[in-house]
């Protein structure tokens, strides 16, 4: 049995830096379906972009179903909205 070294794994040894860590795990971000979500409504609709993410956060304070309740809608539609705002607000954090 051998023994691995702990230098065996560092920057120094295997060439990166913790700016390519980083920049390898924010590239790693865009790789999900929520930041593809939020992608895509800000592509298609950028002129809502400020009132789902205002709807998403009211969802988030009030609740679910007290806030779907409030609006007269079914508690799909405003997950969906829900969803979309946290989607949106993903998408707006990870590329800034």
């Amino acid at each position: 049995m051998g023994v691995v070294s702990a230098a065996a794994d560092t920057p120094e040894t295997t060439g990166t830096t913790g700016l390519d860590d980083a920049a390898g795990f924010v590239e790693s971000l865009m790789d999900t379906d929520l930041y593809s979500i939020g992608a895509y409504f800000c592509d298609r609709h950028p002129e809502l972009v400020d009132e789902v993410v205002q709807r998403g956060s009211e969802i988030e304070s009030e609740g679910l179903s007290a806030w779907s309740g409030r609006e007269g809608i079914e508690v799909e539609e405003a997950f969906g909205m829900l969803l979309t705002g946290l989607a949106v607000r993903y998408y707006k954090a990870v590329t800034g």
